[in-house]
């Protein structure tokens, strides 16, 4: 409970925070004052870098699992992906039609998914910036509240599960979704309100959601059983980028399931 660093720098309110996957104590923040700031903490928190180039305000940042990139989403169309090496702008993703809110990466780094206020969800390749998936986010009239309007789709958080397989959706519309890579519409849905973030548990099986009126909530999630072809697949792209694994003299199949082109 002893204060070890004060952090000075930013100018306005932090939003989110990510730390290095990799366990070294470095620590990236996103900010009102459209900036995100790499901080060294086995440096006495010392700054490291700043990184500029959004024009609203920066809701979250992710650090993908091998610690080479750093995807970044503010109140823009577009999500920018970041070197962690060079801290250099790698490209910006656009693709969304209204402003992107949330950001993760898939436990191989493999994969990149962006959430909007658009009511999309858009799975992209962070290594060459192609969009590989959109999920759209349909309102389901069903007997949740049959008595009053269906909330617009506006998305505020998405996150990938530990073994990479699923993903789990915050929209406005009263509604935690749980997809499957390989499906295009959700698989489960559980009743919830005021939905603003949603994280899965280290080992999976579980969701919490946090929400506008102060409850964090615990939800299953389905637990599913790689296969030994996905699991294959997860420890090659753990440390074989898209190209790399383009230029390997294999069948184009297979490299087109090691690049998720199919699922």
């Amino acid at each position: 409970g002893h204060l070890l660093f004060s952090l000075l720098g930013h100018q306005d309110v932090v939003r989110d925070l990510s730390f290095a996957p990799n366990g070294s104590p470095i620590l990236v923040s996103a900010s009102r004052d459209k900036t995100l700031r790499v901080w060294d903490l086995s440096r006495d928190g010392r700054q490291v870098q700043v990184l500029s180039g959004h024009v609203q305000w920066v809701y979250c940042c992710s650090i993908s699992p091998d610690c080479s990139m750093l995807c970044s989403a503010a109140g823009e169309k577009s999500a920018l992906l970041w070197s962690m090496r060079s801290y250099t702008l790698i490209r910006r993703l656009e693709g969304h039609q209204s402003s992107v809110v949330s950001c993760d990466f898939s436990p191989d780094s493999a994969l990149l998914v962006t959430a909007s206020y658009d009511a999309c969800v858009i799975m992209w390749d962070p290594y060459t910036g192609e969009q590989l998936r959109t999920l759209r986010h349909v309102p389901l009239h069903s007997t949740l509240d049959s008595s009053s309007e269906i909330h617009t789709s506006s998305l505020r958080s998405v996150c990938f599960s530990p073994e990479g397989l699923y993903l789990a959706t915050v929209a406005d519309d009263r509604l935690l979704r749980i997809w499957a890579l390989e499906f295009r519409s959700p698989v489960a849905f559980a009743p919830m309100t005021n939905g603003l973030c949603c994280i899965y548990f280290p080992h999976g099986g579980f969701i919490a959601t946090g929400t506008r009126d102060g409850h964090v909530q615990f939800w299953t999630a389905p637990r599913v059983l790689s296969s030994l072809k996905h699991l294959c697949r997860k420890a090659l792209r753990t440390f074989l980028t898209t190209y790399q694994v383009l230029a390997l003299p294999i069948p184009r199949k297979l490299k087109e399931f090691l690049t998720y082109r199919t699922f």
